[in-house]
């Protein structure tokens, strides 16, 4: 959720007084690139409690966002297109360059391992009724990101900044309840557990 508002806030800052460079970087490393891996990481640890797989995601999201982060930090980046209210990251850094490609290489399979997340759940909680709550949450969430995916990436290829910024929050605040579901699960685990 940082990572959308830090993202959100430089998409503010850009509208309103035209874009930075270090801005746009920004912007699209947190709101374009890494946002979607991050969840797909929680998701992955809510999903599968073994002791192994913590470290193993650290080490994957470390090496996802120190690759994403040099790429991003070393890209060209047109000022012409900085100059649009809402530019596109094929406007900005060139159609088919690496930072352009980043959220087709990283947050692409990190939407499709979130949404295939929810649906293996979806088959494996439905009938448990302890787990409806995580299960709601983890729908909610996948959700969320779709709204985002799908809808606010064709507002931001269009260039509504307006459009673009209500369907971010229409899908932030989906994903958001749905923390707060898979957390009341969490509770609801813990109130068992202690009451036993």
């Amino acid at each position: 959720m940082l990572m959308y508002a830090v993202a959100s806030a430089m998409m503010a800052l850009g509208v309103q007084g035209g874009w930075t460079s270090g801005e746009f970087r920004t912007y699209w490393l947190l709101g374009a690139v890494l946002n979607v891996p991050f969840l797909a990481a929680g998701q992955v640890l809510l999903l599968f409690r073994r002791r192994w797989v913590l470290p193993l995601v650290v080490v994957v999201l470390a090496f996802v966002t120190a690759y994403a982060l040099a790429v991003v930090r070393s890209a060209d980046l047109s000022q012409v297109a900085l100059a649009r209210d809402l530019p596109s990251g094929k406007e900005v850094f060139g159609d088919g360059t690496p930072a352009h490609r980043l959220p087709q290489l990283i947050a692409i399979p990190a939407y499709l391992m979130l949404v295939g997340g929810t649906i293996w759940s979806a088959s494996r909680m439905r009938r448990t009724p302890e787990a409806r709550d995580r299960f709601v949450g983890l729908v909610a969430i996948a959700g969320g990101a779709t709204v985002i995916a799908a809808v606010g990436s064709a507002f931001a290829a269009a260039g509504s900044y307006v459009a673009f910024s209500l369907s971010l929050a229409v899908g932030i605040a989906v994903m958001f309840w749905g923390f707060l579901r898979t957390g009341r699960a969490a509770r609801s685990v813990r109130r068992l557990a202690a009451g036993s």
